[in-house]
């Protein structure tokens, strides 16, 4: 019995073209590009009005917390008088002022304050893109490039460079009312847009 001759190699694809090769390891494929939200209309943008309730909304928490605290504070205000007699007279002595409790509980309250702050606006608008103001108000903040929420560093970092609208005398919180995207300085200066929550749907 004779051996059978192997089967040739089959051959290359048409005009010489091989398939790309494989990945390298550990690589991974670029992501899709993000929506087109640059040049979107102004009316397409979340109107300033939108963005004052929105911010009314999350303050609400944040004014109930320390206004507990307050008046926990005010409450433990206190006074002690002692009489110091004397061999020709008595001498009253006073001395007031609020309580470790209060002091503490204050305290407490104002540190619920800034946890509230960083998870609403830095863990919750950074992963989903709206703080419970925003999503009252059924509106979202994300990047212009990519179309997607920031992220909770991004996020906490937008809520400080927010300082430069407060340093031109409040001005930069007004943008949004002649601004072609309706944006802030924060907004200019981090790339984000605030624009209705099934703005991504509609792309």
């Amino acid at each position: 019995m004779t051996d059978q001759p192997s089967s040739p190699p089959p051959p290359p694809p048409p005009g010489g073209a091989y398939p790309p090769p494989p990945p390298a390891a550990g690589g991974s494929a670029p992501p899709p590009p993000g929506p087109a939200i640059r040049n979107l209309p102004q009316q397409a943008y979340t109107p300033w009005s939108t963005r004052v309730v929105a911010c009314l909304v999350d303050s609400l928490p944040l004014t109930i917390i320390l206004g507990v605290g307050w008046l926990v504070l005010q409450n433990s205000y206190e006074s002690a008088c002692i009489i110091e007699t004397m061999p020709t007279n008595a001498v009253e002595v006073c001395d007031s002022g609020y309580s470790t409790l209060g002091l503490t509980v204050l305290g407490l309250a104002g540190l619920a304050g800034l946890l509230y702050l960083v998870w609403d606006y830095g863990y919750r608008q950074g992963t989903i893109g709206s703080s419970i103001g925003k999503t009252v108000c059924k509106v979202k903040v994300v990047s212009e490039d990519t179309g997607k929420p920031i992220g909770l560093g991004s996020s906490i970092l937008r809520q400080i460079v927010h300082l430069v609208d407060v340093v031109v005398f409040g001005a930069g919180y007004l943008f949004p009312l002649w601004d072609a995207k309706r944006q802030t300085l924060a907004d200019k200066i981090m790339s984000t847009v605030c624009l209705p929550s099934d703005h991504g749907q509609a792309i």
